[in-house]
C-alpha cells in the first residue's frame, strides 16, 4: 500500500512540505484543479501498476480536501476517471480528515455511498483529533481508521496516547475495519502498535516521500532481490 501526499518540486526551494502550500491552495480555489489532477495522476498510476505482477496489488490512497469533496459533481468526477483508466476501483482509496464531517453530514454520506457503489474505498484521516463521534461513524462506508500521528509520536512515554491508541484499535476492529498508525518512524512504535493490533503503518521508518520513478525502482530491485 502507499500513500500519495503531493509534494511540491520548487525549482530553487526543492520540495516543499503540503503544510505550507496546501493551505494556500485551499484559500485560493486552486485546490480543485490541483485535486483533480492528483486523482487523474493516481488513477494512471494504478492503471501501469495493473499490467506488471511485481505492482498489480498494491493499493493507492489519495487524500482529499474537504473543498474538493463538497464540490458539486465530485462523484461524478471519480466515477469518470476511474471508468477512463479501467482501473479497479478497489485499489483506490480515498482519504478523508474528520473536519470534513462538519459540514452536511447528510450529503457527504450520499456522496459517499455513491462514490462506494463502483467499489473504491475511504479512510478517514487523522481519526480522535477533536471530531469523533460513534452516531455518524457507524452511518459511514469506511473501510479503514487512521490513528493521527499525534498519538503515535509519545507512543513509548505517554500512556493516556498509549490507550487512546490501544482503544481506537480495538474499536476499529469490533466494527470490522481496518486501521492504519501514521507517522511511524521508529521500531519500538511499530513493535508496540502491532501487539495492539495494528498490522498496517505508514511513515519515515518504512520510506521518505520519493518520485514515483524511484518508488517503482525499489520494488524492481525487491522483487530482484528475491528471485
Amino acid at each position: 500500500m502507499e500513500s500519495s501526499i503531493i509534494r511540491w518540486v520548487h525549482p530553487k526551494r526543492n520540495m516543499v512540505s503540503p503544510g505550507e502550500f496546501i493551505p494556500i491552495a485551499e484559500e485560493t480555489g486552486l485546490i480543485l484543479p490541483i485535486g483533480k489532477w492528483v486523482l487523474d495522476t493516481a488513477c494512471a498510476q494504478l492503471s501501469a501498476w495493473q499490467l506488471d505482477p511485481q505492482t498489480r496489488d498494491l493499493i493507492l490512497s489519495v487524500n482529499v480536501s474537504a473543498k474538493q469533496f463538497l464540490n458539486k459533481g465530485f462523484a461524478a468526477q471519480v466515477k469518470e476517471i476511474v471508468q477512463r483508466h479501467g482501473i479497479n476501483p478497489a485499489k483506490l482509496k480515498l482519504e478523508l480528515t474528520e473536519s470534513i464531517l462538519l459540514n452536511d453530514l447528510e450529503s457527504i454520506i450520499s456522496t459517499m455511498n455513491d462514490i462506494s457503489k463502483i467499489g473504491v474505498r475511504f479512510s478517514l484521516d487523522d481519526f480522535g483529533t477533536g471530531y469523533s463521534s460513534l452516531q455518524y461513524l457507524k452511518r459511514l462506508p469506511l473501510h479503514q481508521l487512521k490513528i493521527d500521528q499525534s498519538f503515535v509520536r509519545d507512543l513509548m512515554v505517554d500512556t493516556n496516547d498509549k490507550a487512546i491508541v490501544n482503544t481506537i484499535i480495538a474499536m476499529a476492529q469490533s466494527m470490522n475495519l481496518d486501521v492504519i498508525a501514521e507517522g511511524v518512524e521508529t521500531e519500538e512504535q511499530r513493535h508496540l502498535l502491532s501487539i495492539a493490533g495494528c498490522k498496517h503503518f505508514q511513515g519515515y521508518l518504512f520510506g521518505r516521500p520519493m518520485k514515483i520513478s524511484m518508488f517503482n525502482d525499489q520494488i524492481k530491485q525487491k522483487w530482484e532481490a528475491q528471485a
